[in-house]
């Protein structure tokens, strides 16, 4: 009976120190100012009373406004677009032929199947090359910030396409490599704090390549979030070791595959060898492969959202007691602080709001 006693006790207790820190004190914080002047560049200092375990701080700039805490929408609707990209052009043969073998081009009606090239074709594509600086080497070049808002159609999204046209490079030269970095597209009307609203950057533009030759002569193109590399297929020269049947990569008995050998090549598989076959239309064909990119929607943008930057993280050390941010930009901006005192199960929370004239 003693035993249950005290475990009915333990149990008690234990409510009642759950139930005391659960109990968290509103914040006996404050900041001692209600309005702030200063010059750009010239920190604004701001003084506490009061403690608290937490406090961050939102200066009320793009991107750490207190209004948009929990997300931004802007709405980017009939507003303008614009694009700006960098290009280069590597490899190949400068002297070659391979004129035009790079465009960009834009669509409204593209249906988004990236099936096939077909597919893409049939959508009815505005060559815009003309309106962009393109490169003649390795050395990238970023182009002009060119208004497309003409382009536009309400309510439709508009698609964008890198064109490769690679050209029998017997004739013509070997295929270059066309690099595309920093592709950008803005609005013009949309802006938030004076500055303009980011429509798609090169990842969000979520190009693809269509290939009009994936399985015979395969596009040596790539993308990655930062970069898209448009490249022709290889040239199947019949001089080419891979046809020549007395290559030793061809020989079983090649030490490269023997695990006793002191040539073992762990890497090394055995190929199987294909022959040059002269009658093939795709040794040295024209083909072209596009990246294509995602549908770009031009009626709202989540510019997901704004954060704080914090003060004080923890209970353990001292309460500071004046806090300096420097605004760099004139214009009026409503400060926000945020204090906490909180527990796993619960928080409370002051808000104090100031505002700063930043002067030139």
């Amino acid at each position: 009976m003693k035993i249950k006693n005290w475990i009915a006790m333990a149990g008690i207790v234990l409510v009642s120190c759950q139930k005391e820190l659960a109990e968290v004190a509103v914040p006996d914080f404050d900041v001692t100012t209600t309005e702030l002047t200063v010059k750009a560049g010239t920190p604004a200092v701001f003084k506490f009373s009061g403690a608290a375990a937490m406090v961050s701080f939102y200066p009320g700039e793009i991107y750490k406004d207190y209004q948009y805490k929990d997300g931004r929408i802007v709405d980017v609707a009939g507003k303008g677009l614009t694009l700006s990209f960098s290009n280069g052009v590597a490899a190949g043969n400068p002297a070659g032929t391979q004129a035009n073998q790079f465009s960009i081009l834009l669509s409204t009606d593209f249906s988004g199947n990236y099936a096939d090239l077909a597919s893409v074709k049939a959508a009815t594509w505005v060559n815009i090359t003309d309106s962009f600086a393109l490169a003649n080497s390795a050395a990238m070049v970023a182009t002009r910030t060119v208004d497309l808002s003409r382009y536009v159609v309400a309510g439709k999204p508009v698609y964008f396409a890198l064109r490769y046209i690679n050209r029998p490079q017997v004739a013509n030269g070997y295929a270059r490599q066309w690099i595309i970095e920093n592709f950008l597209l803005k609005s013009i009307g949309a802006v938030v704090n004076g500055t303009v609203v980011t429509i798609a950057d090169q990842a969000l533009a979520g190009f693809r390549i269509v290939d009009e030759n994936p399985v015979n002569a395969k596009a040596r193109s790539t993308i990655t979030n930062t970069r898209v590399t448009l490249y022709g297929p290889i040239y199947k020269n019949p001089t080419d070791p891979i046809y020549d049947p007395n290559n030793p990569v061809f020989d079983p008995k090649n030490p490269i595959y023997d695990p006793k050998s002191p040539q073992y090549n762990p890497g090394a598989v055995l190929p199987v060898y294909v022959p040059y076959d002269p009658n093939s239309p795709y040794n040295d064909p024209y083909s072209e492969n596009w990246a294509v990119s995602a549908p770009v929607t031009l009626s709202t943008v989540e510019l997901g959202k704004d954060w704080s930057i914090p003060v004080r993280t923890s209970i353990y050390g001292a309460m500071p007691t004046a806090y300096s941010y420097t605004y760099n930009t004139p214009g009026r901006y409503e400060a926000v602080f945020v204090a906490a005192n909180n527990t796993i199960e619960e928080a409370e929370t002051v808000v104090k709001k100031i505002a700063v004239n930043v002067m030139p």
